[in-house]
């Protein structure tokens, strides 16, 4: 669990590296990402972390 949490926060905190994580090789210039796109992969990792959490703690503490 802990490496997914931490692909989450790296998500959260660069998404623009992480949405480019292993597809850089297919372009010749730097790409550029939306600011949609940007917007998108934070509010998902955010909501990620948050539903992750509510389940492990309902889970451990019942």
């Amino acid at each position: 669990m802990i490496p997914m949490y931490g692909v989450l926060i790296w998500t959260y905190f660069c998404p623009e590296d992480s949405l480019l994580w292993g597809k850089r090789w297919m372009y010749k210039e730097e790409p550029e990402v939306s600011e949609g796109a940007i917007r998108y992969a934070k509010v998902a990792s955010l909501t990620v972390i948050v539903v992750l959490t509510i389940i492990f703690g309902v889970l451990i503490f019942s």
